[in-house]
């Protein structure tokens, strides 16, 4: 009976969504004739043009008054149609590849839906979607997981995830692990956080290959970049839960083609003309007294790094990638020590001069005397972020700036921050496979046998 409400619930939610925008415009209308008429002023006349010419006018404000209505509608739709499977990673003993093997596996899932003609758009509503990389701490015991679409994104992660770590067990979750909390602010403490890149997408973070492990070094050697998050994930304590999920949804160029108003293409053309702008192509070059031309300014090492990482980054998959942290607890037993060390585990990636991950709080207001002095709309905006993890939805909160949107990231970036880290990650509630599987031996007999001894 509840699951029918809510059902009931979300139609009519559609459908005002729906039909309100023309509503309120022919209300509007009605209230300044009105408006005319007291005031005296002759409006048959402006009626009459404004009638005569409503087939050139009319079609085009109600498409544009329902067009984000219906595109929700076939892409909620296919986004169903699709389904969510929450996979759990189990890691083997042992990991000898580097996050390289991370960025393969992501390459080959890149799905952005392809569209042969306007029907699946359209009508099918055929976009990107999105895929969730988790690392979460259940009571201490540290987890990997991934939630994909089940269609066409499910099989090919899971093949893939077994192509690249030899010895890994990957198992469907039948009731996703998220479920164990429902949102009751009088049994549970919640705090949760965005985070995004500071500066321009197009500015790179710390990967991999910045810390090295592309030279594959001996295992006692490596720098996981992992390593600080995965140790203080193994702190949390029985009755807490901290949650990390990485939302990555491929990164494509959008058009009316792709059944988007607004046209935006993919960020090599804007990595393109900052590489420009920082080697100086864009400005004119003075014709000096002696005639010749001015020399292009000298690139600084950092300005040279920084644009060998852009033009790396571009030549890669990207996905739209936004982060969520989430530290639950009971009610009573919130420890504020332990947030701190969770987001300071992200500073690693920053580089100083080039691009930083910055933190945004999405559950507490400036404040709360004055905003929220009896604590409900903190309460709704937890509620909110749960239902959004849950659900792997991501939408900004600073509705003004946007400081939390999605931003693009390259596979190498993604890949940096989420892999199966090796045997140098020694935190003992890492849960791995109890033994190391061994293949058969290639020359094992096999067949029946013609005669047996006596």
């Amino acid at each position: 009976m509840v699951y029918n409400n809510k059902r009931m619930d979300k139609f009519f939610k559609l459908l005002f969504g729906t039909f309100s925008g023309p509503l309120f415009l022919f209300i509007g209308l009605a209230m300044m004739y009105t408006t005319f008429r007291v005031l005296n002023i002759n409006v048959e006349g402006m009626l009459t043009i404004l009638i005569a010419l409503s087939p050139l006018w009319l079609p085009i404000g109600l498409f544009f008054l329902t067009f984000e209505r219906w595109q929700y509608y076939v892409r909620l739709k296919f986004i169903v149609n699709s389904g969510r499977t929450t996979l759990r990673i189990k890691l083997p003993q042992e990991v000898f590849k580097s996050p390289e093997a991370m960025e393969n596996v992501l390459n080959q899932t890149f799905l952005p839906n392809s569209l042969d003609n306007l029907m699946h758009p359209y009508l099918e509503g055929r976009h990107p979607l999105m895929n969730s990389l988790e690392v979460v701490s259940i009571g201490g015991e540290v987890r990997f997981y991934v939630n994909v679409p089940t269609k066409k994104v499910k099989n090919s992660f899971e093949a893939q995830l077994y192509a690249q770590y030899p010895g890994v067990e990957v198992t469907e979750e039948p009731i996703d692990y998220t479920a164990e909390v429902k949102w009751d602010p009088e049994e549970w403490a919640m705090i949760s956080f965005h985070i995004a890149k500071k500066e321009d997408e197009i500015f790179p973070i710390k990967t991999y290959i910045d810390f090295g492990l592309d030279k594959l070094p001996k295992e006692e050697e490596k720098l996981d970049p992992m390593a600080p998050l995965l140790e203080h994930l193994g702190k949390v304590k029985p009755h807490e839960r901290m949650w990390v999920q990485f939302l990555i949804r491929p990164h494509v160029k959008k058009s009316l083609d792709t059944g988007d108003l607004k046209e935006k293409p993919t960020w090599e053309k804007a990595v393109a003309t900052k590489v420009s702008e920082i080697m100086g192509r864009d400005k004119k070059r003075e014709v000096g007294e002696d005639g010749g031309f001015e020399i292009a300014p000298r690139l600084t090492a950092n300005e040279k790094n920084t644009i060998d990482s852009m033009e790396r980054n571009a030549t890669k998959y990207a996905y739209e990638t936004a982060i969520r942290a989430i530290y639950i607890t009971k009610q009573g037993k919130f420890d504020a020590e332990m947030i701190t060390p969770l987001l300071r585990a992200f500073s690693q990636f920053d580089v100083v001069g080039q691009n930083a991950l910055g933190v945004r709080w999405r559950t507490d207001v400036d404040y709360p005397m004055f905003q929220d002095p009896g604590g409900a709309l903190r309460n709704k905006m937890k509620k909110s972020e749960l239902d959004a993890y849950k659900k792997r939805y991501y939408y900004p909160a600073d509705v003004i700036k946007f400081v939390d949107k999605p931003k693009v990231m390259s596979v190498e970036e993604i890949a940096t921050m989420y892999h199966l880290p090796g045997k140098v990650i020694l935190t003992p509630s890492v849960s791995r496979i109890g033994s190391v599987r061994k293949e058969a031996p290639a020359n094992l007999p096999v067949g029946t046998p013609t005669h047996l001894p006596v």
